[in-house]
């Protein structure tokens, strides 16, 4: 197995995105999995993963042709394009000065076949090495109770700024400082 991580660079890495993640969606695993392993909690359709690509292109980590892992780059320019991340944006512009430069990590999310091989550091890492000079702050937000995700991101560097509840939910807005 040769892992590699790059951007983003074809419509079929795109769609080969869209199909991880419906993998890895709450409806698509049992609550152990949940637990153990992890969701994502958005699903994301083409034409706003290519929109968002076009701006700040994704990060992905291959096994030759075959996209295993992803991290979706999101601008504040998307903070009113999908439905369940709009109040995230709010609490952002509540809490972030405003000349701070940040991009949102969309989503994460490693095919089950290639978990626990350093693929969500090396996603990171790289998302790093590619916007660290483009950006201060790297921001995303975990649900509360999905503890795999949030311990994974405390291991690497992120810090909780934040917890706010949206839709009966409670969320850890959470950041690495690059600055």
């Amino acid at each position: 197995m040769n892992i590699t991580y790059t951007v983003i660079s074809s419509e079929t890495e795109l769609q080969q995105i869209l199909v991880l993640q419906r993998n890895n969606l709450p409806i698509s695993i049992s609550q152990t999995e949940k637990e153990k392993e992890g969701f994502v909690s958005v699903q994301h359709d083409l034409d706003i993963l290519r929109k968002m690509n076009n701006k700040q292109p994704h990060i992905i980590a291959k096994d030759g042709d075959k996209v295993v892992g992803y991290t979706l780059c999101m601008l504040k320019d998307f903070k009113d394009d999908i439905e369940l991340l709009k109040p995230m944006f709010t609490v952002i512009e509540n809490y972030i000065d405003p000349s701070t430069s940040y991009v949102i990590m969309g989503q994460v999310c490693v095919d089950k076949a290639y978990r626990k091989q350093g693929i969500f550091r090396g996603l990171y890492q790289t998302m790093k090495t590619e916007l660290q000079d483009k950006y201060d702050l790297l921001i995303t937000e975990v649900a509360s109770n999905n503890l795999r995700s949030l311990q994974a991101h405390y291991a690497i560097g992120f810090k909780t700024l934040i917890t706010h509840e949206s839709d009966g939910v409670e969320w850890h807005l959470i950041h690495w400082n690059w600055a």
